[in-house]
């Protein structure tokens, strides 16, 4: 299905500020879609294109936000312009605050830094101020429909075949207000990670939201008899107070921010010290610009940086990139262990694999961009839609 938006005059383009942009000038967004995902397709003036992605789920909806809401003040506009665009929509749209806008933001974001990069024959990390090369790996599952003994063998199975060295599983239960999966659960995955996966290993758990301060600070006592080094998300996100006073209870490391789109949560996340690892989704924050804004507000604090990449469309290969440049990268890379059995629509996103797991790593390679081509399999069956400059 296609629906150049402009050309029809569904939604009709507002005047682009910057008649003074350098760099060729954005004419056509495309968008490729199903409701799960979502890629975008930037072209100039000069025939040169570039890929990149809006978040996953509801990514059709997300797209028509694109075209209606982020397009418009994009198209037209110098490819120099895209940290000042990046800056603005917030602003033009200040009307329609909310995750959906940094989601379809960041498609236009990642897709011109692919522009960006094949343009000048970079990897996009290079670009950012970093250098191609390893990124240590963390497995990580998704589930809680697993007992402790299951997940464990997932992880011997994964560390014996891929040569993962720390390991992350779910406690409790999603906004589960103190609620696990099931009664003990919580209690039996956390010892019966460590003695599978031994001493040395490192251990991680997220919560996703699942706990009041009084729970999470008694389950990361038993984290932290147990060796565990990270706790996610203890508390439900937007409560920042609770999730502070649980770092400061606790030992270990407390992370979040996932699921934050906006700069000035982020800004008082940090001030109030809630975490001790800042977790920006590039897809949910807006893109690459805002994510490294987001790092750098970490570091001028003392917080390293471990994005949260929970699927393997282009979200975890970003983040690869990004933690090739940033200047306080965390100690690994979030790393889905899930496969077409709980993430069918995964399958068949690329022509070429970015994922190869080696000894527990992964490589951002020197090719241009992000060194991905999309799968003509895939765009055939997308829902299409354009939008495009006036000539």
């Amino acid at each position: 299905m296609t629906q150049p938006y402009s050309a029809s005059g569904a939604v009709p383009l507002r005047a682009a500020p910057g008649a003074e942009d350098t760099g060729p000038r954005l004419t056509r967004i495309e968008t490729f879609t199903t409701p799960l995902v979502g890629f975008v397709r930037v072209t100039t003036e000069d025939g040169a294109s570039g890929w990149g992605q809006v978040s996953p789920y509801n990514a059709d909806i997300t797209c028509q936000v694109l075209h209606r809401q982020v397009a418009p003040w994009a198209l037209g506009r110098g490819t120099d312009a895209l940290e000042e665009v990046i800056a603005q929509i917030p602003e033009r749209e200040h009307k329609y605050p909310g995750t959906y806008l940094c989601r379809a933001m960041a498609g236009l974001d990642t897709a011109v830094w692919d522009w960006r990069g094949k343009v000048a024959g970079l990897p996009v990390c290079t670009l950012l101020g970093g250098t191609p090369g390893r990124v240590r790996a963390y497995a990580s599952s998704m589930r809680r429909d697993i007992s402790a003994e299951e997940e464990t063998q997932r992880m011997q199975a994964l560390r014996d075949r891929h040569g993962f060295d720390a390991f992350k599983v779910r406690v409790g239960a999603e906004c589960g207000h103190d609620r696990d999966e099931w009664p003990g659960r919580t209690e039996a995955i956390i010892p019966a990670l460590r003695r599978a996966m031994g001493p040395k290993a490192s251990l991680l758990v997220d919560a996703n939201s699942g706990f009041s301060p009084e729970r999470a600070i008694a389950v990361g006592g038993l984290l932290q008899d147990h060796g565990f080094e990270h706790f996610e998300e203890p508390c439900p996100y937007w409560e920042m107070e609770q999730t502070a006073r649980v770092r400061t209870a606790l030992d270990l490391d407390v992370a979040g921010g996932e699921q934050d789109w906006d700069l000035v949560n982020w800004r008082r996340m940090i001030a109030l010290r809630a975490v001790d690892i800042v977790q920006p989704d590039i897809l949910y924050v807006g893109g690459m610009i805002r994510a490294m804004q987001v790092a750098r507000m970490g570091d001028a604090a003392g917080l390293s940086c471990t994005p949260h990449a929970a699927n393997l469309s282009l979200v975890t290969l970003f983040t690869l990139h990004l933690l090739r440049a940033v200047p306080n990268p965390g100690r690994y890379l979030e790393f889905s262990i899930e496969g077409p059995d709980y993430y069918p629509w995964q399958e068949g996103l690329f022509r070429n694999d970015p994922y190869t797991v080696t000894d527990g790593h992964l490589t951002v390679t020197d090719a241009p961009g992000w060194g991905v081509e999309i799968s003509a399999d895939f765009l055939a069956r997308a829902t299409y839609h354009s939008s495009e400059a006036p000539s």
